[in-house]
């Protein structure tokens, strides 16, 4: 027939021009560099499951998320029920129910009309939200807000359009009346007096709509943010957010490759595909940007503006950079994408850059690398790598960093340590406490159970000394053969890295790897989460290779085994609030640890949960190098993370980190409160035994 030859025409000419556009954005990865991303294929595959279809991660916010979710799985649902009606259109005798037994085709056209009314009702209280309730996090950053409702108003166009199809069919053929269609079978009966020659002119009509409302839905995403509903899926299997290996481990770097005159990235040609495909691939959902501590006490980062100005700074430049004239003259008339480069001429706009054009020094320092954005992202994209990229460029090609730094890295270049201390003060907080060092234990040719990394905090700083003399306690307590470095310790490296200076981090981690590889060292456990992170999994890199424990997992492990002599008398009942460190939890995991511990060392005691715990919990703002930098915008994120732990009423506040000490010790002060604060050795030393 003549419509189903148009037809035929008009699927072609769009699969064709979708064809295209995907080739198209395929081809403007490549503006970025390659790196292998197809390793451990089941631990993808089971992210794409678990994270993609099954959308945990969009989930965690319960209303946004089951809304979201309603969509997706819809639209997953009523794909089956596209291809019939694309192929029908072609071939008219195509059908399902010619396919299937019956009873199996009955709920097949059961599940169509329950989650297409699932997702209609879903979209009209999405509109709600976005058009009338207005949530904060979908607001700023020049989200396009347009382009939601456009693409809302688009879906619910097709559900309707599917309802009117399936209803006026029924009024025209018996056939599809017997089927179990509780929606249209009642919208059937409403519409029931329509002459058979008019319901059947509207039962195509709407088909035609659908149809073609469907295909103009598939070619308007290459060009609009719902791009991710394409590529979502690719982008979670892609990515190592949640793996494989270890999460929150920064992208190495060989700073001795030849013909390399740039390092980190000041452009997106700099930064990988995967970093590309991230944009492409961003909801603009604002979740990133919700938990960040940073913007939540008024600093100028958004972590979404950093995706959405990849993303932009992609479809400006790539087009150019790929030979696609067309494309690039389109991104200038249109002002990439509305972004603040604004318009001008092609030379103009390749003279910009992702760095400065887009996304300033201020906002890049502003992060703490905490991972909340990374965490909350329901398509599993990496913002945090793309700041530590541009910030290795402002560092090491530019020299461009903020001035109190410097001493932080002269002190760790010069002394080993971000500060001005003496290395051979190292090991002065062990005084008195029969402290062997491992120098003493090769003298004696014996190996100890473990070495204890202090770190540099626990080594110098005199709250932070407290810690370590706790947690020395506790190993003497329990009979556990450890040894210190002291004067041979050295910085770990996580300052200067997160900072940006891959160069200084090479030169501290080489120099701690020769002096653990010299006293064959194989388990380390330390009190610092920054420490227990980068040796345990970013050492790896440069080759070395331990075996690394937090002091709050290795405490719990001694108190289950009963080797830690603890009073047993029972005091009042102790309201503890737990603060989760960054780099222990979201980094490593490692919640219930330090938990279990402040309840097994007292009986009595109940930990405090603040609003913001475990994989939510509040950055102190210690993180990224943001202890050696000035808060001079907004609300100090310390205090703003102390309100909470104070507003749950405990009678003292615990950490697991001696960062978080001091920034919760000092936030404790500013806001006037006496209410103490503990390292969970701390409290566990203060159970021993006399």
């Amino acid at each position: 027939m003549t419509q189903n030859v148009l037809f035929l025409l008009v699927l072609v000419a769009a699969l064709g021009f979708f064809s295209y556009n995907a080739q198209r954005l395929v081809r403007y990865l490549t503006t970025g560099h390659d790196e292998h991303r197809t390793d451990h294929p089941w631990t993808r595959l089971r992210n794409v499951v678990v994270i993609g279809i099954g959308q945990s991660k969009i989930l965690r916010e319960p209303f946004a998320g089951i809304l979201h979710a309603s969509v997706f799985w819809g639209f997953v649902i009523l794909t089956l029920g596209s291809i019939e009606i694309l192929a029908r259109g072609v071939f008219p005798a195509f059908g399902f129910d010619r396919m299937l037994p019956t009873p199996v085709h009955g709920l097949f056209l059961l599940s169509q009309e329950l989650f297409a009314g699932l997702v209609l009702a879903a979209v009209v209280v999405l509109l709600y939200r976005r058009l009338v309730i207005k949530p904060r996090r979908l607001q700023g950053d020049k989200v396009h807000s347009g382009d939601a409702v456009f693409i809302l108003s688009m879906i619910a166009a097709l559900m309707v359009t599917l309802f009117l199809s399936a209803t006026f069919d029924r009024v025209v053929e018996a056939r599809h009346a017997a089927a179990f269609q509780p929606i249209s079978s009642v919208l059937a009966l409403v519409f029931g007096g329509v002459s058979p020659g008019t319901a059947r002119s509207i039962a195509t009509a709407s088909t035609w709509s659908h149809a073609l409302l469907l295909l103009a839905f598939l070619n308007y995403l290459p060009y609009s943010k719902h791009l991710h509903v394409i590529t979502s899926l690719p982008n979670t299997f892609f990515s190592n957010t949640s793996g494989p290996g270890q999460v929150g481990v920064m992208r190495p770097m060989d700073l001795e490759a030849e013909g390399v005159e740039t390092f980190g990235a000041s452009d997106v040609k700099d930064l990988s595909w995967k970093n590309l495909l991230d944009g492409y691939s961003c909801t603009e959902c604002g979740r990133c940007t919700a938990a960040c501590p940073a913007n939540i006490t008024g600093k100028p980062l958004s972590p979404r503006k950093i995706v959405v100005n990849v993303r932009q700074r992609t479809m400006e430049i790539a087009p150019l950079l790929k030979g696609d004239r067309a494309e690039a003259a389109h991104a200038v008339l249109a002002g990439g994408e509305g972004d603040d480069a604004g318009g001008g001429t092609v030379g103009e706009r390749v003279g910009h850059r992702l760095l400065d054009t887009y996304i300033t020094e201020d906002e890049l320092w502003a992060c703490t690398s905490c991972r909340a954005c990374v965490q909350e992202c329901p398509v599993s994209i990496d913002q945090l790598d793309v700041i530590n990229e541009l910030r290795r460029n402002l560092v090491l090609t530019e020299s461009r960093f903020p001035e109190e730094i410097q001493p932080a890295f002269e002190a760790m270049e010069r002394n080993g340590a971000p500060w001005k201390f003496q290395p051979a003060d190292r090991g002065r907080w062990a005084d008195g406490l029969g402290v062997t060092t491992m120098a003493e234990f090769a003298e004696r040719n014996e190996r100890p159970d473990v070495l204890f990394w202090v770190g540099c905090m626990a080594s110098f700083d005199d709250r932070a000394k407290k810690i370590a003399v706790a947690f020395a306690r506790i190993l003497n307590a329990a009979g556990i053969r450890f040894a210190i470095l002291a004067q041979e310790e050295s910085c770990n490296g996580d300052p200067a890295r997160r900072m940006g200076n891959e160069y200084l981090y090479q030169m501290l981690a080489r120099q701690a790897i020769e002096t653990l590889d010299r006293y064959h060292v194989t388990t380390i456990v330390t009190t610092c989460p920054h420490c227990f992170h980068q040796i345990g999994n970013e050492y790896p890199q440069l080759g070395g290779h331990y075996e690394v424990i937090h002091h709050s997992t290795y405490i719990e492990r001694l108190l289950q085994q009963e080797l830690v002599p603890l009073r047993t008398e029972n005091g009042k009942q102790l309201v503890v609030a737990y603060h989760d460190s960054c780099y222990l939890g979201r980094y490593n995991d490692v919640y219930d640890a330090p938990r279990e511990t402040l309840k097994r060392a007292l009986p009595v005691v109940t930990v405090a949960e603040p609003p913001r715990n475990r994989s939510r919990g509040l950055c102190c703002g210690a993180g990224g190098g943001r202890m050696w930098m000035e808060e001079r915008v907004g609300k100090r994120i310390n205090v703003e993370r102390t309100e909470e732990l104070l507003g749950t009423g405990a009678d003292a506040l615990a950490v697991a980190c001696p960062f978080c000490m001091t920034m919760i010790s000092d936030g404790a002060k500013a806001l006037g409160s006496d209410v103490p604060v503990y390292d969970i050795a701390e409290v566990v030393a203060g159970q021993l035994e006399r």
